[in-house]
């Protein structure tokens, strides 16, 4: 198996799915989590590769946010699609990021992730609350590549 299989496990995937529910139901914004291997380029810039490849770009509010992890490397983004960014400070995802990290530091993935996304779910709610004609635009489902 790969280090990306091996990651998470299935019941941990499911827990971090239903966090993903959780997170969603009071923002019409859209949380999504990709995991793979390694990235051959800057972090970042993949991170916005993946985002488009998963079509986060196409809400209706832009209002995406992708939480990109690339194992072996060790690393992670959370990348916010540009109807956030236009709304909120540039050190907005800071505080989300650093709960995350003291997790992933003590190599408790889930947990990381499980608390990344109920955050980040938090903050989208003061700019993007959710509203009766609000839809699920995309799966909660964790990608991996």
């Amino acid at each position: 198996m790969s280090k990306v299989e091996n990651f998470l496990s299935v019941e941990e995937e499911q827990e971090i799915i239903e966090a993903i529910r959780i997170a969603e139901k009071n923002t019409s914004g859209e949380i999504r989590i990709h995991i793979e291997r390694s990235s051959q380029i800057d972090v970042f810039d993949r991170a916005m590769e993946v985002f488009h490849d998963l079509k986060m770009d196409n809400t209706k509010l832009q209002n995406g946010v992708l939480i990109y992890v690339a194992v072996e490397d060790k690393t992670f983004v959370i990348y916010g699609d540009k109807g956030i960014n236009d709304v909120v400070s540039n050190d907005f995802w800071d505080s989300t990021k650093d709960v995350m990290q003291s997790h992933f530091k003590t190599r408790n993935f889930k947990q990381g992730l499980i608390e990344g996304v109920l955050k980040a779910g938090k903050e989208l709610e003061t700019f993007f609350p959710w509203e009766d004609n609000d839809k699920n635009e995309l799966p909660n489902q964790i990608s991996k590549g």
